[in-house]
């Protein structure tokens, strides 16, 4: 009889290609993993995985099995889930996935209300760019992911929580730096630093901007962090875009920068949270999403 434990290696082999690392994440030895899946193949009739000494490769009817595997997973987590529906909603533990240019300026504001007020709850945080955490709740690996909007998710749900605008940085010997607004036809796009491809942050502020993408290939310097950005505008390197959330931390105590609201038609970014539409735990994922809301509002 074919068990979870097998396709529960079976998936964690597909996702590595490496049969040593699919054994320590499983906390198994490689040859329990390995007979499990041989065990596995034979009972199916079928060769998943082409193997040697080199590398792992799924074979054409292996990835078909696979993923019938992964939805039956799914299916048994939110068997699990939908049986703890009974419980207190936040009485199980959640995966959460989370772009960083959002957590690090969200989660010092949430936490502190989820743990006086749910004390009980574990939170595992995964972060991420979006495209991976995309793919992590498509996959079932995580519960659900917080992303800025707009953003390809065909397929899964959002609940949305917050919307914001965007800020110019600069430096206080800039000109413009004394300005209550600021238009993006003012901005100097020469000197305008943003977060490297493939943060979505950096889409969102061309967007509301109107820049065109062609335009955009002197406005970063690889910078993969806003904190980086804030350094240099600091060092009179040139300016930047952040969004509302992030400002308080960012230039707090920083008295050599201003920012200045962006006034371009906004919000300039929504965030939510993603999830599978078959999803079982709605009702724990709508409290967080009021806890977030009511946090970002007092502060």
């Amino acid at each position: 009889m074919i068990t979870l434990k097998q396709l529960h290696y079976a998936l964690a082999v597909e996702k590595t290609l490496h049969f040593k690392k699919a054994a320590e994440n499983c906390f198994v030895s490689q040859s329990a993993l390995s007979t499990a899946l041989n065990e596995l193949e034979k009972q199916l009739g079928v060769q998943l995985f082409e193997r040697d000494n080199k590398k792992v490769l799924v074979t054409p009817l292996g990835r078909q099995i696979l993923q019938q595997a992964r939805t039956i997973m799914l299916q048994v987590d939110d068997l699990q889930n939908l049986a703890k529906s009974g419980e207190s909603p936040l009485g199980y533990p959640m995966d959460i996935g989370i772009i960083p240019t959002i957590g690090p300026y969200l989660l010092p504001k949430i936490l502190p209300a989820i743990n006086q007020q749910y004390p009980e709850f574990q939170l595992n945080v995964v972060e991420e760019q979006s495209h991976v955490l995309v793919d992590m709740v498509r996959r079932g690996e995580i519960d659900t992911a917080i992303l800025a909007l707009p953003y390809p998710c065909e397929g899964l749900l959002s609940f949305e929580f917050w919307q914001e605008d965007f800020y110019w940085v600069a430096h206080s010997s800039n000109q413009q730096a004394g300005q209550a607004e600021i238009a993006s036809k003012e901005l100097d796009q020469a000197s305008l630093m943003l977060l490297k491809e493939g943060h979505c942050l950096k889409d969102h502020i061309l967007d509301a901007c109107k820049f065109e993408q062609a335009q955009s290939a002197n406005h970063g310097f690889g910078a993969t962090s806003l904190n980086t950005l804030i350094q240099m505008v600091k060092g009179q390197l040139g300016t930047t875009l952040v969004p509302a959330m992030a400002l308080e931390q960012l230039i707090a105590e920083n008295d050599q920068l201003r920012a200045v609201h962006l006034s371009e038609p906004g919000p300039h970014r929504r965030i939510a949270f993603l999830v599978r539409p078959n999803y079982s735990r709605v009702d724990a994922l709508q409290l967080l999403q009021q806890l977030c809301r009511e946090a970002l509002i007092e502060s």
